[in-house]
């Protein structure tokens, strides 16, 4: 077995089961913080994290189906489903979790997800202009491994690249920063921090794990623009989410406040 199936198989299968878990932990504290932080924000978070689950999980059929045009289909697909729908709703959620005066108005709710389907709109049209087959990748026994290939004939346009890259950072990259950076507008904000001393804890470990996540979208794309459209790039926003994965389950399970023995 290869480095290369590995990372197309395995990874993004341990990611979707991470979010999977973190749904379900989410849905079992919830039992006990909903009285204090809103029982919308957190089903929403908890949504956010199965959408999550589902699209990294469902990463190998992208590979596993069949040769072009499959691979293309699969990746619009999940990639209209992280820009439109996901990230979108990572960013409403946070509006809902992070207790403020009002939730995320309409005309917020309403932008997150025009901007985030449009992105997904001109992501999958510029696919579907650039790719003009598949290869393998990868085997393992009779199974075949298969990824998009930009431009068969000739090397993309540095043009095309920076467009598919910059609908990328604008959605889900510019919406997880924008959500990150209300979670700490709202920690150094925060005006219970002497009744539930731990939220600011809480919620440092939620940007962190929404900066990384970024990250790590940035990271593969520099890695990408820099070097070719290789599958093992992708690993890096595969480890990324675990990592912010991690990250957000510790904060998580950390309680509201020190010897919370009411909320056991």
């Amino acid at each position: 077995m290869n480095f290369s199936f590995i990372v197309t198989f395995f990874l993004p299968i341990l990611a979707g089961m991470l979010y999977f878990f973190m749904a379900i932990e989410v849905k079992r504290t919830s039992k006990f913080r909903s009285m204090m932080f809103g029982e919308i924000g957190f089903k929403k978070i908890e949504f956010a994290f199965i959408m999550f689950g589902i699209y990294f999980i469902t990463r190998p059929f992208q590979n596993v189906l069949g040769s072009h045009p499959w691979p293309l289909i699969i990746n619009c697909i999940r990639q209209i489903f992280l820009m439109a729908v996901i990230a979108p709703s990572i960013l409403v959620a946070i509006f809902h979790w992070v207790p403020t005066s009002s939730a995320a108005s309409r005309s917020t709710k309403f932008a997150a997800y025009t901007i985030g389907s449009l992105m997904g709109i001109i992501f999958t049209l510029l696919n579907s202009i650039a790719v003009t087959g598949s290869k393998v990748v990868s085997t393992w026994g009779d199974i075949n491994m298969y990824d998009p290939v930009w431009f068969r004939s000739a090397h993309p346009s540095i043009q095309l690249i920076l467009i598919h890259l910059i609908c990328q950072l604008v959605s889900p990259v510019g919406f997880l920063l924008l959500a990150a950076a209300y979670v700490r507008h709202r920690r150094h904000n925060y005006q219970l921090v002497n009744i539930y001393n731990l939220i600011p804890t809480k919620w440092k470990y939620l940007e962190a794990s929404l900066i990384i996540f970024a990250a790590s979208f940035i990271a593969a794309g520099i890695a990408v623009l820099c070097g070719s459209y290789y599958t093992y790039l992708w690993s890096i926003y595969f480890i990324g989410s675990i990592v912010a994965g991690i990250f957000e389950m510790r904060g998580i399970k950390l309680p509201p406040r020190e010897v919370p023995n009411d909320l056991k």
